[in-house]
């Protein structure tokens, strides 16, 4: 189990949970909701280094969002920070999965100093569902069932079994191999989703690209994606990797969505060789 902490910082209080021991390592997710049970790619990192999960502003118990612009990717760097200088780390390297790099990007380009590198895994530095090969886009052949899913999942009165059977239903579209669904996901994890903050989010991918500035990113930078990536396409990681010049891409050649559980032995390997 992860160790629950409230920590306060100079932008509020936020609940974080951390495990593993070494060098510091933080982990965030645009609308994720935590808890001890923790979380599949952040358990990925904890046998080499001290991870710190946030849960974001409006999630679980950290600070409340009083204006509707503090759910965005620039006030949530902002927050992670600030959690930074309240831990009293100098740096740390940031990894972030799917929404989690899109502010891990914006993260190094804001606050470089702060990060020894990046890990982007399964990511965009612009609005993704541009793609047609995106689940998100109108085009996409199963774009209609997502859509369903995820409206579903937001709801306030929904029950445990239905979330329950609801995820399972959601992220098989998200795997190269559907049927290992049980396979893959059997640690006891569970994690929510925030309405309000997705709401955000759907509204300002709509603005987001910052794919002309990633040149300005000079921190080692390790992207990672699943050749089939049908949340975000891999054209995207290959994007972020032709402008960054100190990057390097990982493509999972049996891997949709998840490659560090589709793959999960050569994600890890991967990531050991690169974070050394």
């Amino acid at each position: 189990m992860w160790k629950r902490k409230m920590l306060q910082t100079k932008r509020g209080t936020f609940e974080i949970f951390q495990k593993g021991v070494g060098k510091p390592l933080c982990v965030a997710h645009h609308y994720a909701v935590f808890n001890e049970t923790g979380d599949y790619f952040a358990d990925t990192f904890t046998n080499r280094f001290c991870v710190t999960l946030v849960n974001l502003r409006g999630v679980g118990e950290s600070e409340q969002a009083h204006e509707p612009y503090e759910y965005s990717m620039v006030d949530s760097v902002l927050d992670i920070e600030a959690i930074r200088i309240a831990l009293e780390y100098e740096k740390w390297i940031y990894a972030g999965h799917s929404t989690g790099g899109m502010i891990g990007l914006l993260y190094a380009l804001l606050h470089q100093p702060s990060l020894e590198s990046l890990v982007i895994v399964g990511s965009a530095a612009r609005d993704y569902t541009q793609s047609s090969a995106c689940i998100y886009n109108e085009n996409h052949p199963k774009f209609a069932v997502m859509q369903q899913y995820q409206f579903a999942l937001t709801q306030p009165n929904i029950t445990a079994t239905k979330k329950e059977e609801l995820t399972m239903k959601r992220t098989r579209l998200s795997l190269f191999e559907p049927e290992k669904y049980t396979q893959y996901f059997t640690d006891g994890i569970s994690k929510g989703i925030s309405g309000e903050r997705l709401n955000f989010f759907s509204r300002e991918a709509v603005l987001f690209d910052i794919t002309r500035k990633l040149k300005h990113i000079n921190i080692p930078t390790n992207i990672c994606c699943g050749r089939y990536d049908v949340q975000c396409p891999v054209e995207y990681s290959k994007e972020i990797h032709q402008e960054i010049s100190q990057s390097q891409l990982f493509i999972f050649e049996k891997s949709n969505h998840y490659p560090f559980l589709e793959e999960k032995d050569l994600f890890q390997k991967i990531i050991e060789q690169a974070l050394h």
